[in-house]
């Protein structure tokens, strides 16, 4: 958004000086604001895990971490950053006006989170059926804790996602519900990029 004022003097029928001022999109910065808070929050998380496996190798961690399955872990992985590619997509179509395109895109988006969300909970079930669970151990704690709070994140980007159409599909599509759509994809970006981080500490160093 940029603001325009003119200075001018007695008796000129014309602006001496054009001064453009370009101001931030509010809804920007706030999404910045917003993602550095997230990003202290998981901070706090990751400095949890690595203090509790600096204690618990003495313990039971290497044998809890045995039973992570990385491959299972690293499809996982692709179908998240899959989801990040596709709502980029639907950030192009957005800056276009192309609303089909974006619906398009954004569905797909949902569908992958979803199926991300499935894929994560079997992950719980195959730990928990192998005795890793929050109340057994160190690691399950910190393994529960650590992801599940990434499963809210995820579903909250869902939601978002969802409100996002459901506004597109009700009324006429407009600059203000492309910014929308285009901060919905940024704070999803924000979450892939956190579950890489979790799946190289989780899965890789254990």
């Amino acid at each position: 958004m940029s603001v325009t004022s003119a200075v001018t003097n007695p008796g000129m029928t014309a602006p001496q000086r054009v001064v453009s001022l370009n101001r931030p999109n509010m809804v920007s910065v706030g999404t910045i604001v917003f993602l550095s808070q997230e990003l202290m929050f998981f901070a706090g998380l990751f400095a949890m895990w690595f203090t509790s496996r600096a204690n618990g190798q003495a313990g039971d961690w290497t044998e809890q971490t045995e039973h992570l399955n990385v491959i299972y872990g690293l499809i996982i992985t692709a179908i998240l950053i899959t989801s990040s590619v596709t709502s980029q997509f639907g950030v192009f179509a957005a800056e276009k006006g192309d609303v089909f395109k974006l619906r398009l895109w954004y569905v797909i988006t949902i569908a992958l989170g979803v199926v991300f969300l499935g894929m994560v909970a079997f992950e719980y079930y195959e730990m928990i059926s192998h005795g890793v669970t929050i109340q057994a151990s160190v690691f399950g704690s910190v393994f529960f804790i650590i992801t599940g709070f990434h499963m809210l994140h995820v579903t909250a980007g869902l939601i978002a996602f969802a409100i996002v159409l459901g506004r597109i599909w009700k009324s006429k599509f407009t600059p203000a519900q492309a910014t929308a759509a285009m901060a919905v994809s940024y704070y999803w970006h924000f979450v892939d990029v956190i579950w890489i981080g979790v799946f190289i500490v989780i899965y890789l160093v254990q």
